[in-house]
């Protein structure tokens, strides 16, 4: 609600007037299907977004209305770091991948768990 509107509705064509005078002009992004945010542990991800932008004295403000969901991102470890491991260790490149995964990809971590 708009303060010192009342309790009452605005028609919404008046409100994008007040608004396009005050510098401000919203629009909505149509068509969209999917909107990811990436974290480095996680995805949030929208797959019913309304996106809209907001521009107000030349900056521009997305906001994305929906329902997210999260989603762990899989650690990927390169295969040079299985190889690595594997090597300095002397064991298969699927206990070196396993220890890396265990040791969130930590090169140096794998090696010394594999070695104790």
């Amino acid at each position: 609600m708009i303060p010192g509107m009342g309790g009452r509705g605005m028609n919404p064509a008046k409100v994008k007037q007040m608004m396009k005078q005050m510098g401000i002009n919203i629009d909505q992004i149509e068509g969209v299907e999917q909107v990811i945010i990436r974290t480095a542990d996680k995805d949030i991800v929208f797959n019913d977004a309304d996106v809209s932008i907001m521009n107000a004295q030349g900056v521009d403000t997305y906001q994305v209305v929906g329902t997210p969901e999260e989603v762990l991102r899989e650690l990927v470890i390169p295969e040079d770091d299985v190889r690595l491991v594997a090597e300095q260790t002397g064991v298969s490149e699927e206990a070196a991948l396993e220890s890396l995964k265990s040791a969130n990809g930590d090169l140096a971590e794998a090696i010394l768990a594999l070695s104790s």
